[in-house]
């Protein structure tokens, strides 16, 4: 067996033994922890900060999209930023198609230079958690964007133990360790930055003045796309021009987690009858939680069904897509700005309410049917157009609360706020 093989079985083994005691649990993390620290202080200690370099990083690195890409991109057509050295760091670089920049450079995701440049860089802007090994600098910047409007509860604002491999405790305290780094927080509404204070612990931090509260820079790339610019991302995609389009985005359960393997996802529907039912008219794009890892064969499948689930821009997926469908994911906050039908297929709604996170919001909030089972969502699919309008009013009104910010230009007027000394 090699080495490489040795220490997957010994990860695999050590997390399926921290799942069932807590407390071998935490003293493995905590030594993960002192490690990880001891081994950043290195670079903590060797390099200055400098005021022109930027480090922008997406979902932990395994993706080019959200708020820091929108930010980036503004940012790099701006006058202000042009001696910047903007850093980005991938997990998988090559997998990763950058917008050039002069002073733009690529590292991998906890290698030595992605270390170096976490010490040197004046500003961190990411829309995950930074790893707890990251020692903040006094006059270092973090600016956390996170990736959505939330529906299901966060951190703090968990209640019940549902989750496999976290306690609400350890859920907190490690909410604590990274929330006490922030400098800037984004909000797009008025309900995010309530629901982010308090999932957060803002207040008791002493950081509920750190939100700003100007729109999502992520969905600046909804606003003035052509449809020359949808059919250019169809063609990209492989999609039939004569055909309709249901992006599917399914979440992670807490509970569902493979030791050696990670998140897993028990898909509850069944592809052959809904092709049978629907294939003429529609082809899927298919994207599970970015957490999941488990394979889920789709080649049976091929011309219904398009695997995106590494697609790096989410918003191209919306673009092209007529209906959006989820369970309770917070894309349909996003997908909403396009003013497109939304459907919700929640079959486990009892289950996940009261054994693992709940929800901000009622269900009857929500611009959209809900199906409690496959017949249920096949008939809300054959019949989206009546659906649609049935509920015109109350999409109008979900908009107004959450989505009224987003404009287009919310990556200037943040990046204005974050910089507003070099502006």
């Amino acid at each position: 067996m090699s080495n490489l093989n040795i220490k997957k079985t010994i990860r695999k083994y050590g997390t399926m033994v921290a799942k069932k005691n807590v407390t071998i649990r935490k003293l493995a993390r905590k030594l993960d922890l002192i490690n990880a620290s001891i081994k950043y202080n290195k670079y903590y200690k060797k390099y200055e900060i400098n005021e022109k370099v930027i480090l922008f990083e997406a979902f932990g690195g395994k993706n080019y999209t959200c708020s820091p890409k929108a930010m980036y991109e503004k940012m790099i057509t701006m006058k202000e930023f042009q001696d910047y050295k903007m850093v980005w760091a991938f997990v998988e670089p090559e997998k990763h198609e950058v917008a050039p920049f002069k002073n733009l450079e690529i590292v991998v995701t906890k290698s030595k230079d992605y270390y170096k440049y976490c010490s040197i860089a004046k500003y961190w802007i990411v829309n995950s958690i930074m790893p707890e090994s990251i020692k903040k600098k006094r006059n270092q910047v973090y600016v956390q964007c996170w990736h959505g409007t939330p529906l299901k509860k966060l951190r703090y604002d968990i209640e019940v133990n549902g989750a496999s491999i976290n306690t609400v405790q350890e859920i907190r305290k490690r909410n604590d360790r990274d929330a006490v780094r922030f400098d800037y927080f984004i909000s797009p509404s008025k309900y995010c930055t309530e629901k982010f204070t308090s999932a957060f612990n803002l207040k008791k931090l002493g950081k509920e003045k750190i939100i700003i509260e100007e729109g999502y820079p992520r969905n600046d790339f909804l606003f003035g796309k052509t449809k020359k610019d949808i059919n250019k991302i169809k063609d990209k995609l492989g999609i039939p021009k004569n055909k309709k389009v249901i992006f599917y985005l399914p979440t992670f359960r807490d509970n569902q987690y493979t030791a050696g393997v990670g998140y897993t996802y028990n898909l509850m529907l069944d592809f052959d009858r809904l092709k049978k039912e629907i294939g003429n008219e529609y082809v899927i794009l298919f994207s599970p939680h970015y957490f999941v890892s488990n394979n889920i064969n789709l080649d049976k499948y091929k011309g219904f069904i398009i695997n995106v689930a590494h697609y790096d821009e989410i918003n191209e997926l919306y673009l092209v897509s007529d209906i959006i469908m989820t369970d309770y994911s917070s894309v349909f906050f996003d997908f909403a700005n396009l003013k497109k039908p939304i459907l919700f297929y929640m079959y486990d709604y009892d289950d996940y309410k009261n054994n693992l996170r709940d929800f901000y919001i009622p269900l009857k909030e929500l611009p959209g049917p809900i199906a409690k089972n496959q017949k249920e969502l096949e008939n809300n699919i054959k019949n989206i157009d009546k659906i649609f309008e049935e509920y015109k009013d109350k999409y109008k009104a979900f908009n107004e609360k959450f989505n009224y910010l987003d404009d287009g230009n919310a990556s200037e007027r943040v990046i204005k706020t974050i910089f507003k000394g070099v502006l």
